[in-house]
C-alpha cells in the first residue's frame, strides 16, 4: 500500500486509541476530583483547627496556582525529553502528595501540599493530551481528546459521593481521607499507563526516525511506516519564545484567554458548590451530585457537535448562553431561588458541552514541537486567573450569588468576544495542517521555529496527502 493510503491522520480508530483515550482522562478525573472534593471539607477540617474564610480560599485556589506553575514549565519540559516518562512521573507525585494531605495538622501544610498537588495536575495535561492527539486519526480527534476532559465532571461527580462516605466513615477526621485520596486514582492510572510507546511525532522532532517507525508499527502494524505521519524533522529547533513570537503569539493569547474565561466560573463554581447551592436555599449532598453530573450529561452533545459544526462555532454558542442566562439571572433583583438555580443547572450543561475545547484547540493549533509547551502555557494561562477567582469566591458568595452570576457572564461575555476575533476552525484537519491553518505570514527572520510555523513546505503537501487518503481510507471501512 502507499503511504497516501495510509496516511495516520486517516487511520480507522483501534482499540489502542481508545485505551489510551481512557489512560489520558486519568489526570483530568483527578482534577475534577481534587477541585471539588475542598469544599466539602470544611466542616470537619474545622474540628482539627481554625479555619478561616481567607485560609479556604488560600487552601482552595492553592491547586489552581500549582497548575499554573506545572502546566507552563513541565509542558515545555515535555517538549524536551518527551512524552512517555513525564506520562509516569507526574502520576508518582500526585499519589504521593495527596497521600500526605492525611497527615496534615496546620493550614499551611495544606496549602502547600495542594500547591504540589497542582503541579502534577497542570503537568498531566500537556502531557497526557499531547500524546493522545499525536496518536489520534483526525476523523476521531476532536471526540476523543474532548472524552478526556469530559471525565473531568465524572471526577467532580465523585467527589461528593466520596464525601458522603467520609463524612459517614471517618466523622472528624473525613476530611484527610477525602483530600488524601486522589492518590488512590493517581496510583490506578499509573499502574494503566505502564507500557504506553513514545508519540512517534515527537521521536521525528527529535530526529530519531527509527525508533519512531518502530513506534509506528507497533500500534498500527508493518503497513505503516514514520512516513505515514505526514510530519518532518525541523530545520531549525524550537524554543519556548516559539509560542510567544509571530506567527504564534495570537494562538497563544486566544488559548489562554478563551481557556481563562471558561474555567473561572466553572472552577469557582466546583470550588464552592455546597457554598453556592446553600447561598440559594438548597441543601444536601444530593444536590452536588445532581449539579455535578449535568456536567457530564453536557458533553455527551458537545462531542456529537464539535466535529459536525466546528470548534468555533461550538464554542461561540456556549460562550454566548452562559454571558446570557447568568447576565440576566443576575441583574433581576428578587429572582426565585428556583431560577437562580436552574441559571446554575444552565451553565453547568453549556459549560460541559464545550469546556473539552480547552485540550482539544491548543493541540491542534500548535506543531509537535511545541504543542505540550503550548498546551501547558494554557493550561497555565487559564488557571492563575481562575486561582484569583477562586480566592476571591468566599467574599462574593458573602455578599449574594448574584454578584457571582454577574461576574461570570461578564468574563463569558470576553471568551465570546476573544473566540469571535481570533477562533479558527481546525475540525477535520490532519494534525500537521490544523497547525498551519490561517497561518499565511513567516516569522520574523532568525525567529527559531518548527514545522507548522508561517506555512512552510512540508503543510501543503500533508494537507493535499490527507484530502487524497481520505476517499481511499473511507472506501475501506465496513
Amino acid at each position: 500500500m502507499t503511504a497516501a493510503s495510509n496516511l495516520i491522520d486517516d487511520a480507522p480508530l483501534t482499540s489502542f486509541h481508545k485505551k489510551l483515550t481512557l489512560y489520558s482522562s486519568g489526570g483530568p478525573f483527578i482534577d475534577g476530583f481534587a477541585i471539588a472534593v475542598i469544599g466539602f471539607t470544611w466542616a470537619s477540617m474545622g474540628t482539627a483547627f481554625e479555619v478561616t474564610t481567607g485560609d479556604k480560599g488560600l487552601i482552595a485556589a492553592a491547586v489552581l496556582v500549582g497548575i499554573f506553575v506545572g502546566g507552563g514549565l513541565f509542558g515545555w519540559v515535555t517538549d524536551k525529553v518527551g512524552r512517555h516518562v513525564m506520562y509516569i512521573l507526574d502520576l508518582v507525585a500526585l499519589a504521593v502528595f495527596s497521600a500526605l494531605c492525611f497527615f496534615a495538622t496546620e493550614v499551611w501544610h495544606l496549602v502547600v501540599l495542594r500547591f504540589l498537588i497542582g503541579m502534577a495536575i497542570g503537568a498531566d495535561y500537556p502531557i497526557a493530551t499531547s500524546l493522545l492527539a499525536e496518536y489520534l486519526p483526525a476523523r476521531y480527534r476532536g471526540r476523543m481528546l474532548g472524552a478526556t476532559f469530559v471525565v473531568w465532571a465524572v471526577g467532580a461527580t465523585a467527589a461528593p459521593v466520596v464525601a458522603i462516605m467520609a463524612t459517614s466513615l471517618a466523622g472528624d477526621d473525613a476530611w484527610r481521607w477525602m483530600l488524601a485520596s486522589p492518590a488512590v486514582f493517581a496510583v490506578v492510572t499509573l499502574l494503566l499507563r505502564l507500557g504506553t510507546p513514545e508519540s512517534p511525532r515527537w521521536l521525528v522532532s527529535r530526529g530519531r526516525h527509527d525508533e519512531a517507525d518502530a513506534a509506528v508499527k507497533k500500534v498500527f502494524g508493518d503497513d505503516y511506516g514514520v512516513g505515514d505521519l505526514g510530519e518532518t524533522e525541523p530545520e531549525r529547533r524550537a524554543t519556548l519564545a516559539t509560542v510567544f513570537r509571530a506567527p504564534y503569539l495570537k494562538r497563544t493569547l486566544f488559548v489562554g484567554l478563551f481557556w481563562m474565561c471558561q474555567v473561572i466560573p466553572l472552577l469557582s463554581i466546583y470550588s464552592f458548590s455546597f457554598d453556592v447551592l446553600e447561598g440559594v436555599g438548597i441543601t444536601g449532598n444530593g444536590a452536588e451530585v445532581f449539579l455535578a453530573a449535568l456536567f457530564v450529561v453536557g458533553g455527551v452533545p458537545g462531542l456529537l457537535l464539535v466535529d459536525r459544526i466546528g470548534r468555533k462555532a461550538l464554542l461561540v454558542w456556549t460562550f454566548a448562553g452562559i454571558a446570557l442566562i447568568w447576565g440576566v439571572t443576575g441583574v433581576v433583583p428578587g429572582v426565585p431561588v428556583l431560577v437562580v438555580f436552574a441559571a446554575v443547572c444552565a451553565f453547568a450543561l453549556l459549560s460541559g458541552a464545550s469546556n473539552f475545547l480547552e485540550v482539544v484547540y491548543p493541540n491542534e493549533l500548535f506543531p509537535t514541537e511545541v504543542r505540550a509547551t503550548a498546551v501547558g502555557i494554557g493550561t497555565s494561562v487559564s488557571r492563575i486567573g481562575a486561582a484569583v477567582a477562586v480566592y476571591l469566591m468566599p467574599f462574593a458568595l458573602d455578599r449574594g450569588i448574584s454578584w457571582v452570576l454577574l461576574a461570570g457572564a461578564a468574563i463569558s461575555a470576553v471568551g465570546l468576544v476573544v473566540t469571535l476575533a481570533w477562533g479558527v476552525e481546525t475540525a477535520g484537519e490532519s494534525l500537521a495542517s490544523a497547525a498551519s491553518t490561517g497561518l499565511t505570514a513567516p516569522p520574523a527572520a532568525g525567529t527559531p521555529v518548527g514545522v507548522g510555523d508561517g506555512v512552510p513546505t512540508s503543510a501543503t503537501p500533508a494537507r493535499a496527502s490527507a484530502t487524497t487518503s481520505t476517499t481511499t481510507t473511507t472506501e475501506r471501512q465496513p
